[in-house]
């Protein structure tokens, strides 16, 4: 296992990645293989600015012979990291630093979660709402405030988990139902992972679904907390999306929270 504390750090090692150890099981017809995990961490926060706070999953999502999964809480980190360090696939596995802090249930001992299979978090008949690591906590964090202030609106939300390959399936299965659909990109959503996940549905359901996708504006992420307001599709711009697709006119204020520190006990380095 190798780990970039940033994701950028991995880009000096891109020849390494895409040119050789994504290659030799196909190079050598199957004989030889690369089992071998690169964890890198992506994500906002800390004034890190443009060279530190980005999230690339496409990058390496573009590139065959990569595994590349996300996951969205302790759980599934676990469980993917166990079958990722098993599989004899080389593959990526992001993790969001402001996941760290996070908590959930982790059954003691070894287990195994299939890195080819997204997560439906919640049923729904109204909206497919998907999206991927630290995304899923602000569109949960939608989701729950939609319940909570009794919108009419009932959401069916995936976790995508795997994002090469995606789970084409799940998502076509959940979106054939809801008819309507919001992606949220964890990254920027010019040729990203949101991109992908609209032309598969629109490739292959011949009926109309009304899709729309958000993600990190397309720019430079400033170091300034100031300057990157607005930057990230927190909860309140998911909201705020969730109800023009489903044709509710609501004039919504929320109190925005400049932090860029997810604990504020967290000292650095980073």
């Amino acid at each position: 296992m190798i780990t970039h504390q940033r994701v950028e750090f991995s880009l000096l090692s891109f020849e390494q990645i895409i040119n050789q150890i994504a290659k030799w099981f196909f190079m050598s017809a199957g004989k030889v293989s690369i089992p071998i995990v690169i964890r890198l961490i992506i994500g906002k926060g800390w004034g890190q600015g443009p060279q530190h706070s980005q999230s690339l999953e496409s990058l390496f999502s573009h590139i065959p012979g990569l595994k590349v999964v996300a996951p969205s809480n302790a759980h599934d980190a676990k469980g993917m990291m166990i079958s990722s360090i098993e599989d004899v696939n080389p593959v990526i596995f992001f993790e969001h630093r402001w996941l760290h802090d996070t908590k959930s249930k982790v059954p003691k001992g070894n287990f195994r979660t299939n890195l080819n299979k997204a997560k439906i978090i919640k049923k729904g008949k109204d909206i497919t709402i998907i999206s991927f690591s630290y995304s899923v906590i602000e569109m949960i964090k939608a989701n729950n405030f939609l319940k909570k202030n009794k919108y009419p609106i009932d959401a069916e939300l995936i976790d995508l988990r795997s994002l090469r390959p995606i789970d084409k399936e799940t998502i076509l299965k959940s979106v054939k139902k809801t008819k309507k659909v919001l992606v949220i990109d964890n990254g920027m959503i010019t040729c990203g992972i949101s991109a992908e996940i609209l032309s598969i549905i629109s490739e292959n359901l011949n009926e109309r679904i009304i899709c729309k996708r958000i993600g990190v504006k397309d720019m430079p992420i400033p170091s300034s907390r100031y300057l990157a307001d607005g930057l990230y599709p927190e909860y309140d711009i998911i909201i705020q999306e969730v109800l023009k697709i489903c044709n509710i006119k609501e004039n919504l204020k929320f109190k925005k929270n400049l932090s860029d520190i997810p604990d504020k006990n967290f000292k650095g380095p980073f």
